[in-house]
């Protein structure tokens, strides 16, 4: 399991919310589907999506919060009485939670596609004030799970190998703030001799062992983080001949523009990696002219590179 090491100054409060998420955080993403949803929350009722993804009101603050499609094929639009808050083609309810005395609504908003979890979006109404929202998007993948306290609604970010982020926090005070950095971490004192590619979900997963990530940072460096998103889309990994396993995948919503290729050779503990992008040829660490036979062979089924 991947753990992330806060670099930054956090309250203990939000240490310990980050120590409770650690497992959801550290899972490749994936966009929920509407049937994970829950619909229920301090007694407020929506309906299951329904063929044609209509969704029930959500009576909220004495007013009403729907969800409509107002062209077929069209992006769902979010509204509380008729005032629009947001749109596109995803749209879920939720729930209603409480944040320092005041009452909020949550929903998912996104692109939908692969691996790529929803934004949300924030609605609440002040004491004597009018209906408010916000919309959390920490990058053009969405946003992380948000996890909620008494006094603050938390989002801790997925990280890829080699990325740093921020923690952010929201309430109706303070509006939306940084909590601290978090940095990945691989998991301390694991070697090659720990690698297990029966147990990864996806290819990147090998990053956790701390022996891989520092063969990895010697040969990508700054690239790591690009690198690691080029292999987002992709699923369990194959073996050659030799022993060395490997997967290819690529960037969300541009499978097919922006492949990647990972190789492990635990025995002769290296790494190979491939990412094509517009050029003819892919770039490659170490250079293909370098890699044993059969992992170029891989890489030619995996990507299509040979000539």
């Amino acid at each position: 399991m991947t753990r992330s090491l806060l670099a930054g100054t956090c309250g203990l409060a939000f240490l310990l919310m980050a120590a409770t998420l650690s497992h959801a955080q550290t899972q490749t993403p994936t966009a929920p589907s509407a049937a994970e949803k829950s619909a229920t929350d301090q007694g407020t009722d929506a309906a299951d999506a329904s063929d044609d993804d209509s969704q029930a009101p959500v009576p909220f603050e004495g007013g009403t919060l729907t969800i409509t499609q107002p062209e077929q094929d069209g992006e769902k639009v979010l509204a509380y009485d008729g005032k629009q808050l947001a749109t596109n083609y995803d749209v879920f309810f939720d729930r209603i939670v409480e944040v320092g005395g005041v009452k909020v609504a949550l929903f998912d908003v996104g692109d939908g596609g692969n691996q790529c979890g929803p934004a949300t979006v924030i609605v609440w109404k002040p004491e004597g004030g009018t209906i408010q929202s916000t919309t959390v998007e920490q990058d053009d993948c969405g946003a992380p799970p948000s996890a909620v306290s008494d006094n603050a609604i938390y989002f801790v970010p997925y990280l890829l190998p080699g990325d740093e982020k921020p923690a952010l926090q929201w309430s109706p005070t303070d509006g939306l703030t940084i909590s601290g950095n978090l940095t990945y971490m691989p998991e301390p004192g694991t070697d090659w001799k720990d690698i297990d590619p029966e147990k990864y979900q996806n290819i990147i997963d090998a990053f956790h062992n701390e022996a891989v990530y520092k063969e990895a940072e010697k040969l990508l460096g700054k690239d790591m983080p690009d690198m690691a998103t080029s292999l987002l889309v992709g699923g369990g990994t194959e073996k050659t001949a030799s022993g060395v396993f490997y997967a290819s995948g690529c960037v969300p919503h541009d499978c097919g523009g922006n492949d990647g290729f990972m190789a492990v050779d635990p025995a002769q503990h290296k790494l190979y990696f491939a990412r094509r992008g517009d050029k003819p040829e892919p770039d490659a660490w170490p250079a293909v002219t370098t890699w044993p036979a059969d992992v170029k062979e891989a890489l030619d089924k995996a990507l299509g590179t040979a000539n």
